[in-house]
């Protein structure tokens, strides 16, 4: 297998993981605390190697994971005193943690491959150099830790899917049922807290962090469907991914760098042609809901001058624009619309109002 396929696998090994608890994150308004736990297990994962000696140990994991429940804990108790409200409590706790991590380092782990910069930005150029044997196979230790990791969040989210959605959207229904959410509510962070630092020695917190929210934030403005939610939530973080590698190649530039790139790329892309969220979509719903409101003052206005001396004058096209005082263009754009949905008819400059119209018209006086 080539580096080079070698790096995209772990590439997308490392979005598929990310992006199925970030999901649950994005939905629980918990944005900010992947970008806390993505680097307060930090100093987990200093603290584990100060006692073991060996970057490779799996109880570098343990530690993660217990400092990024560490990291929730103190947020929530802080945040329960109700002195301080949560993004507060992140921003006290996880400044704290961290700098307390990078003072260690710095002053106790000098030469070692455990260094901020490392962890920051990643370089998943040099993710194939790291080997073990696995299965009989030579694989890297990277792609065989994050397809653990992503097994692992499959494995839970599919055990637990029913239990994590009503926790999710109904925390008080899911409690009353006997659902133990704030037990999955540690599960998830624990789940975070793995991911984020089985990702790190490949890719680097700041991808992490794009890969945990940007496409879950994306695939939410495509559905409403959790189960849709969560596979594009992969797709996306793959098509990032992927797409990031082959960026950095044609630049010469950061592989994580990129990567963190194309996630914000394909998120404008969404946010902007999204059908039912998307911007373009949110214009077209305010111009129609203009020409809505516009056809039922036309309508309201033509009914009350019906069957009266002045109807010609005022159901004249020309006096409308003087009347109600509405631009030329803007009012031929509102009696075409209006023909169009059969709410008036127009011969020779002058408009009458059909029965859906006067119907209109009639409930939009009585609103």
């Amino acid at each position: 297998m080539s580096a080079s396929l070698e790096i995209q696998l772990i590439a997308v090994l490392a979005a598929a993981a990310c992006a199925l608890p970030g999901v649950f994150l994005v939905l629980r308004s918990m944005a900010m605390m992947a970008d806390a736990i993505s680097h307060t297990v930090l100093l987990g994962i200093v603290l584990v190697f100060f006692v073991v000696q060996d970057l490779q140990s799996p109880w570098l994991l343990v530690g993660a994971a217990a400092t990024g429940l560490v990291t929730v804990t103190l947020v929530e108790l802080l945040n329960r005193t109700r002195l301080v409200k949560e993004d507060a409590a992140i921003g006290l706790v996880f400044p704290a943690l961290f700098s307390l991590a990078v003072i260690l380092i710095s002053r106790f782990a000098r030469g070692v491959h455990l260094d901020v910069d490392a962890v920051l930005l990643g370089e998943l150029a040099f993710a194939p150099f790291d080997r073990m044997v696995f299965l009989g196979l030579d694989l890297p230790v990277a792609l065989v830790t994050l397809a653990g990791i992503l097994a692992l969040n499959i494995a839970f989210i599919a055990a637990f899917y029913k239990e994590l959605k009503l926790a999710t959207f109904d925390p008080g229904l899911a409690t009353a049922l006997g659902f133990a959410p704030g037990m999955l509510h540690y599960g998830l962070m624990a789940l975070v807290s793995i991911t984020a630092v089985g990702a790190f020695d490949a890719v680097g917190a700041v991808l992490v962090v794009a890969l945990f929210i940007t496409p879950a934030a994306a695939a939410y403005l495509l559905t409403d469907d959790l189960r849709r939610m969560l596979f594009l939530s992969v797709g996306i973080a793959v098509i990032s991914a992927l797409s990031g590698y082959w960026l950095a190649r044609t630049l010469d530039a950061s592989i994580a760098g990129s990567m963190a790139t194309m996630t914000g790329l394909v998120f404008v892309i969404i946010y902007i042609a999204a059908p039912q969220r998307g911007l373009v979509a949110q214009l077209r719903r305010r111009a129609r809901n203009r020409l809505e409101f516009a056809q039922a003052m036309l309508a309201i206005h033509l009914l009350n001058h019906e069957g009266r001396p002045e109807a010609a004058t005022e159901s004249s096209v020309d006096h409308l624009r003087q009347h109600i005082r509405w631009a030329p263009e803007f009012a031929g754009r509102v009696v075409r619309y209006a023909e169009q949905a059969g709410v008036v008819q127009q011969q020779a400059g002058q408009l009458r109002l059909t029965e859906a119209g006067r119907l209109l018209a009639q409930d939009a006086m009585v609103r």
